[in-house]
């Protein structure tokens, strides 16, 4: 039965996908949500392969678009416990060589400090600090 839903998504997407304008994969509904969003919530790889490939679309940028929960669809794969598409996903996305800073930009690698701090619901406060093993250690007292 599942086998018989997956056949029916692909051969219904290769039957729409020539005939809609590629613009329409990014269209958002109610909820934000896209195409890709739904292909993930169900477990459809091969819709999401399509809807990803198709000539035109948005392609990979679909990955990151946001529904009004605040959910990609790899958030939304992940959240379904489907770790195929996850993977799948990832291993396509465009991702930055380096992880920058907020502000100024600065690469964020190794050898550069980071300081963390966390508030819980009612209000305490942990710190962090994030560096070059051995550089600072942290006092589990100060936290």
């Amino acid at each position: 039965m599942a086998s018989d839903r997956l056949k029916l998504s692909a051969e219904l997407l290769d039957y729409l996908l020539p005939i809609l304008p590629p613009a329409l994969l990014g269209a958002k509904n109610s909820a934000g949500s896209t195409p890709l969003h739904w292909a993930a919530l169900n477990s459809q790889l091969g819709a999401v392969r399509k809807l990803v490939g198709h000539p035109g679309s948005p392609g990979i940028d679909l990955i990151d678009m946001k529904n009004n929960a605040g959910r990609s669809p790899l958030a939304e794969a992940e959240l379904a416990g489907w770790e195929e598409g996850a993977k799948w996903m990832v291993e396509v996305m465009k991702l930055d060589e380096a992880v920058t800073a907020d502000e100024d930009e600065r690469p964020v690698d190794a050898t550069t400090d980071v300081e963390i701090e966390i508030e819980d619901a009612d209000g305490q406060v942990a710190r962090m600090s994030l560096g070059k093993p051995g550089d600072r250690p942290q006092d589990p007292t100060s936290v």
